[in-house]
């Protein structure tokens, strides 16, 4: 019996457990990442209408979120409706986010393949004099001989 229920699950495509990352392992690049984090703050940096097809405006709402956890903080962007997720005080799961670079630096940010999750408040201190938001990284071409 035990066999037969080990083939079904065997035809399923896997689900990955997600491997939690910690702030100061994000590098610029990179995406697929989940991570747990406490949002420090949030400030609007764009709020503007945007005309689309049709004649109502659809809003366009950015927030910056300066985010970290126990190794540091990072500045995710978060976009529109994310906006109201990410409420100074709370704890969120981010799933599958990405590293985007903004003039030189790294900036965490979630499309529409990742979600953001609020969670328990975790308790974690959060390491704020690491900010790796702040470390600019300038574009260097290889040039393989």
């Amino acid at each position: 019996m035990a066999s037969n229920s080990n083939q079904q699950e065997e035809n399923k495509p896997a689900k990955r457990k997600p491997v939690f990352t910690k702030v100061d392992q994000l590098k610029p690049g990179t995406n697929g990442h989940t991570l747990v984090a406490n949002v420090l703050s949030s400030n609007t940096v764009l709020q503007k209408g945007r005309p689309s097809s049709s004649n109502n405006l659809r809003p366009t709402l950015i927030a910056e979120c300066l985010i970290g956890d126990d190794t540091g903080t990072i500045i995710f962007t978060a976009r529109n409706e994310q906006v109201d997720l990410m409420k100074a005080g709370t704890t969120v799961i981010l799933r599958n986010a990405k590293i985007d670079m903004f003039k030189g630096s790294m900036r965490l940010a979630i499309d529409k393949w990742g979600r953001i999750e609020v969670t328990e408040p975790a308790n974690f201190v959060v390491k704020e004099e690491n900010n790796l938001s702040l470390v600019e990284y300038e574009l260097v071409n290889v040039v393989e001989e």
